[in-house]
């Protein structure tokens, strides 16, 4: 498992990409988008087999920055 500061850098914020939301490094998919998926009961196999370029610490990563907002 990566530390808490190496998942931080896979989410980024860039005002050009989705109006400056966070998002997963190298896609256009956002932090909140990841968690609405986890809330409405997707399963990160769910999640990580629809979408093959993520990582089970892109979504990791999502959890951590929703953790200390």
């Amino acid at each position: 498992m990566m530390d808490k500061i190496e998942l931080a850098k896979r989410i980024i914020l860039n005002p050009k990409i989705i109006t400056g939301k966070p998002i997963i490094r190298g896609t256009r998919l956002s932090v909140h988008y990841i968690l609405k998926l986890l809330s409405d009961g997707y399963t990160l196999d769910e999640i990580l087999e629809e979408y093959k370029d993520l990582k089970k610490e892109d979504i990791i990563a999502c959890l951590l920055f929703a953790s200390i907002l």
